[in-house]
């Protein structure tokens, strides 16, 4: 029986906001593998906790990042460079849209709101993509996104974020035709809907939480447990054939009519 182990390996996670979040879920997967872990917050409020992660996580470290920067984001990958010369993972669990966005009709999206949420959400990942890549192509890497079920469907009150996913999929699959000869795999995870900081911000949020725990076929919702087992498993040698795909840890909801 084979089992994942990240020694020596590099992971960059992006997003972790508290606790709560899927990319702190994701991070302790990959640390307790045995990854060297940079996890990124954005401002002095999400620095904290940033902290509190890596004050239990003996040798992992925590940098500023703000992808709306390139100032932000160059500093970033310098300091990667210097202090490790190479990157194995990247896990891009960031999204954002204006509160306004998420609730009443998608037909008033604001022209700014639709350029806040694509830039943070999607672009963000070509972006770090491009920068990532010298880091990986040596030894190969596994870039990782998250995303959610409103890609493909009608969700109320998403809104602009449902459009935000459906762009981040297709880079998700545009760089994995791009990246493959390079032997980086790019991938995503369509979590179920999970009480995070940034699915909070839903108008409704709770009724969907609800809706998920009665009709998945396992009749429950998913844990961030389970999204950062199944991160590991993509970001681990146990997934070198995979890249393109979007894997569905929903406890299966995706498969239902409606």
């Amino acid at each position: 029986m084979r089992t994942i182990d990240m020694s020596g390996r590099v992971a960059l996670v992006l997003g972790v906001a508290n606790h709560r979040s899927l990319a702190w879920a994701i991070a302790e997967s990959l640390g307790a593998a045995g990854a060297q872990l940079v996890v990124t917050y954005q401002g002095e409020r999400l620095e904290k906790n940033a902290s509190e992660f890596i004050a239990g996580h003996p040798g992992a470290i925590a940098l500023p990042c703000d992808v709306t920067s390139d100032e932000s984001l160059s500093a970033l990958f310098r300091r990667l460079e210097s202090d490790f010369g190479r990157l194995d993972t990247l896990i891009h669990s960031i999204a954002f849209a204006q509160r306004e966005e998420l609730e009443g009709e998608f037909r008033k999206t604001s022209r700014e709101g639709w350029r806040v949420a694509l830039e943070v959400s999607a672009f963000s990942l070509v972006d770090l993509a491009n920068r990532a890549t010298p880091l990986m192509e040596k030894n190969g890497g596994s870039m990782l996104a998250l995303t959610y079920i409103a890609s493909q469907r009608a969700v109320p009150n998403y809104n602009v974020m449902g459009s935000a996913k459906a762009a981040l999929e297709h880079c998700v699959r545009q760089l994995a035709f791009e990246l493959g000869p390079k032997n980086i795999r790019v991938n995503a995870i369509s979590a179920g809907p999970i009480s995070t900081l940034s699915a909070r911000g839903v108008s409704g949020f709770t009724g969907m939480l609800q809706h998920a725990r009665d009709r998945s076929p396992l009749r429950r919702i998913t844990e961030p447990r389970e999204v950062g087992d199944a991160a590991l498993f993509l970001a681990s040698d146990l997934a070198s054939g995979i890249t393109g795909e979007i894997l569905y840890v929903d406890s299966g909801f995706h498969i239902l009519a409606g």
